[in-house]
């Protein structure tokens, strides 16, 4: 959530009553989808523009004008893209206590996918059907809007399960509104109704730049804050600090030719270093620490030896809020202060937020700050991290696990085992649909020691790598290959390769060059299936697809279950 500072909320107000400066249009626009929900109607919104544009500023609009109603916020946080449900649990969190009211297959699934149980990989649809009905219910009682900022920095799952209840709301009171920066590559958003922001025009810019000034302005100053700025209102809210502070007097300097987004985090950076020290290294400790929790960076402030005083200019500055959550003015904020301090720092922040998580309560977190702590190799920190991923995948996180693995794979000093945990990373990352970061990994896992089987399986990531990216010429006689290499290692390894072998085949169809479905189909039919179990959906699959090749479709059929 966003907190302003009383200034800059003053600031912004100007086209009529509980409206934001030059925003009247999307305001109304605002205002009528709350207008409908409170009709019993459900309501989608993504607001898509800059950071700074104000789409927070808009969500808080919004939230004023629902404020008779329930209204749910949640943000996206850059440093929890790769947890798991982070951002679905930190919007639902206030609704779990009606779970129970829901059926038993989708309560499990919650409750694995939070962490609440343990239990296999929770289903998608099941998670999704389960946050759709509790929103629903809560919904039914009163007008519900749940309202999610930073978007794009939600982790990947929550994004297509927030996407999912989107898209099968009803006639009930319920909205989702999501304010995201442009995407680029997929994006679980798309094709929702959407609403541009775009900057402000001359007039509305002037009049916020001239409101919000300390005191009379030089007329060349102001001229470059707004040719800078772009109509950007947070550009318009905060340049005029940094040019007031650290520009000429005559107002001669020459307009920054960097992005908008770059000039406002270093008119950010420009009000923090006029902080003391203590305060500097308080806000350095809360942007690392991305939950916001109040007992946490007391614990942090206090083996930094920080006082709690510390705190204090940063909140008059107007740059930080602490009441039950710590939150930045904005989230360029934070993200400036982050990125402009050195690695040591960094490092040593991370370590001691990592001493004061607790290791029972919130293991990954632990290990991920652990895991920002150090350079050198470390192995009980890389089996904190494995330990972590096993935990995300069982979750359902793929990508998570694909990010623990990785730095697990870093961070660990036995070659073997250090090729190993890489290998896995490749082939977890690869199913997150990453392949380039994949390819990467699977170099470190190349570079280290791999028995037979740990060859044939990086083969088969190489194979896999090549069909993800549309090489399938390429992909096709690795993948049989492999598959081939795969037989005495491990049959039913290699049974699942030779289906994806044939996947490739049918794929490439008359284009694929010297293998064909029925080549790969012959060399699959001399593979035994595994003994001991019930047959496994892949074998059934590959015996039906094998005799169809081979065969005709009547067969085909008659050896299926």
């Amino acid at each position: 959530m966003l907190l302003c500072s009383p200034r800059a909320a003053v600031s912004v107000s100007g086209d009529g009553p509980g409206q934001l400066r030059g925003r009247r249009q999307e305001c109304d626009a605002l205002d009528e989808l709350v207008s409908e929900v409170e009709a019993g109607r459900s309501a989608v919104l993504v607001l898509r523009g800059d950071a700074g544009i104000g789409k927070s500023a808009l969500l808080d609009h919004l939230t004023a004008r629902a404020a008779r109603h329930r209204v749910a916020r949640g943000a996206g946080a850059e440093s929890e893209m790769e947890l798991p449900f982070a951002g679905l649990h930190q919007l639902c969190a206030p609704f779990l206590g009606r779970a129970d009211s829901l059926p038993a297959p989708q309560r499990q699934a919650l409750a694995t996918a939070f962490g609440i149980s343990a239990g296999p990989p929770p289903d998608r649809f099941l998670v999704g059907l389960a946050v759709l009905g509790l929103l629903t219910e809560v919904a039914a009682e009163q007008p519900l809007f749940c309202l999610v900022d930073d978007a794009q920095w939600l982790d990947r799952v929550s994004a297509q399960t927030l996407a999912f209840v989107a898209r099968r709301m009803l006639a009930e009171p319920l909205a989702l509104i999501f304010a995201s920066r442009e995407q680029r590559g997929h994006d679980e958003f798309a094709n929702l109704p959407e609403l541009t922001l775009g900057g402000l025009d001359d007039s509305a810019s002037r009049a916020l730049v001239d409101a919000t000034a300390d005191g009379p302005m030089d007329p060349r100053i102001r001229d470059r804050v707004l040719a800078e700025a772009r109509g950007n209102p947070l550009a318009l809210l905060e340049l005029p600090h940094s040019h007031t502070q650290s520009e000429p007097a005559d107002g001669l300097g020459l307009p920054g030719s960097g992005p908008v987004t770059g000039r406002i985090e270093r008119s950010y950076l420009v009000r923090v270093r006029s902080l003391p020290a203590a305060t500097q290294r308080l806000l350095l400790t809360a942007a690392a620490e991305p939950i916001g929790d109040v007992a946490l960076l007391r614990r942090a402030a206090e083996r930094l030896d920080l006082g709690l005083d510390a705190v204090g200019p940063a909140v008059t500055a107007g740059l930080l809020d602490v009441k039950a959550l710590v939150r930045f003015r904005h989230p360029l904020l934070r993200s400036a202060i982050y990125r402009s301090a050195g690695l040591a720092e960094l490092r040593e922040t991370h370590r001691v937020l990592a001493e004061v998580t607790d290791p029972v309560l919130d293991p990954d977190r632990r290990a991920w700050h652990l895991a920002r702590a150090t350079v050198r190799p470390d192995e009980a920190i890389a089996a904190e991290l494995e330990s972590s991923a096993g935990r995300a995948l069982a979750r359902g996180g793929t990508a998570a696990a694909a990010a623990f693995l990785a730095h697990a794979a870093v961070l660990t000093p036995h070659p073997q085992h250090k090729a190993t945990r890489a290998l896995a990373a490749a082939q977890a990352k690869l199913r997150a649909g990453a392949p380039t970061a994949a390819r990467d990994l699977l170099a470190l896992a190349r570079s280290g020691v791999l028995d037979e089987l740990g060859q044939a399986r990086a083969d088969l990531v190489q194979a896999r790598i090549a069909f993800a990216s549309s090489r399938v010429d390429e992909a096709l006689p690795l993948l049989l290959a492999t598959a081939r290499r795969l037989v005495p290692l491990d049959a039913g390894l290699a049974r699942e390769t030779f289906l994806d072998s044939l996947s490739a085949a049918v794929f490439a169809g008359r284009l694929a060059s010297g293998t064909s479905a029925r080549e790969v189909a012959v060399a699959a039919q001399r593979t035994p299936v595994p003994v001991g179990g019930p047959p496994r959906a892949a074998d059934l699959l590959l015996n039906a697809l094998t005799t169809r090749f081979t065969g005709t479709y009547g067969d085909a059929v008659a050896a299926s279950p």
